[in-house]
């Protein structure tokens, strides 16, 4: 952990230095900006995966999804739903690990501001229409769907128990959602915190399309704003997703890892980290906003003697 700002200085380093020297060489030849560019993406991936044990950079969705927002496992292995936040269109993306679209489907509800996907044992997706950040929203919902029959939507509209104004005080805006999870049931939200960035609160709320109050469960002690959520298949690990970090739970059942002291594993200069699944008990799958696609193998020893990850 202590050696994280210098290894991230040294990147930046090397980084400056390689770009000056590819602009120099650019210059020189007469420009061949496309490939200058792919060594220079190519030296910044190599930097931020011997950084970062356990971090590998699979892909680049090049520009096919715009603003990668939220991740789920799809149909077959290897392969995902994901899909763009606020302002782009209602487009379920399929991609494989590499980024490659392999097709897209467009829904008939709205994206104000799409921010996270979930996912039941059925084969359900929960596309959480949630982002608010400015917590003046009073629309926020929750599309539940099966990818195999897109045109039947379920809506789950809902409300936090605990809002009163929209917005309310600068000081008590913590009722964006960017990160969710499904889970025996109930669809799972985890807030951002928009106004000190100490705490996540999490919501609970049914499955079942309705009208809806989201309970306040908790509020999780953290330092930094949430982007994604998602829950290994053994249900004993929670991740939970930052700006280029990821927070790490541990517990036998659901209850006892809102309750656990999270292990805090640090991504320096891999991206605006937006979407996180897991697709084995040890094994995550990470999109940034930007367009990249990483795999994350948990390194180390939890508490319990586990091998969990991190720094």
């Amino acid at each position: 952990m202590r050696l994280l700002p210098v290894v991230t200085l040294s990147i930046s380093a090397l980084l400056t230095c390689s770009c000056s020297q590819a602009q120099s060489d650019e210059a020189a030849s007469g420009g061949k900006t496309g490939k200058k560019k792919e060594k220079q993406e190519s030296l910044e991936n190599r930097l931020i995966e011997e950084s970062i044990p356990g971090l590998r950079r699979t892909g680049s969705l090049n520009n096919a999804v715009p603003e990668s927002s939220g991740l789920a496992r799809a149909d077959q292995s290897g392969t995902f739903y994901t899909h763009g936040d606020a302002g782009n269109s209602p487009i379920l993306y399929k991609i494989d690990a590499t980024g490659k679209l392999l097709y897209e489907t467009r829904l008939s509800v709205p994206n104000q501001d799409w921010e996270s996907l979930a996912q039941d044992n059925r084969g359900n997706l929960f596309v959480v229409d949630a982002g608010n950040n400015n917590n003046s929203r009073q629309d926020l919902a929750i599309y539940r769907l099966n990818p195999a029959s897109p045109k039947q939507i379920g809506t789950i509209r809902f409300t936090y128990a605990d809002q009163r104004k929209f917005p309310p005080a600068k000081s008590e805006r913590n009722f964006d959602c960017e990160a969710a999870l499904w889970h025996d049931g109930m669809v799972y939200l985890f807030t951002r915190d928009r106004a000190n960035q100490t705490t996540s609160k999490v919501y609970a709320v049914s499955d079942k399309p309705g009208q809806q109050t989201a309970r306040l469960l908790t509020s999780l002690p953290i330092n930094g704003e949430v982007t994604d959520a998602d829950l290994s298949p053994d249900g004993k690990r929670l991740a939970l997703l930052g700006k280029e970090e990821l927070f790490l739970y541990e517990g036998d059942t659901f209850q006892a890892l809102l309750k656990a002291t999270p292990q805090r594993i640090n991504l320096p200069g891999v991206g605006q980290t937006e979407g996180i699944v897991f697709t084995d008990s040890q094994t995550l799958v990470i999109s940034t906003e930007e367009g990249s696609i990483y795999q994350y193998t948990l390194q180390g020893q939890s508490k319990s003697g586990v091998n969990i990850g991190g720094q």
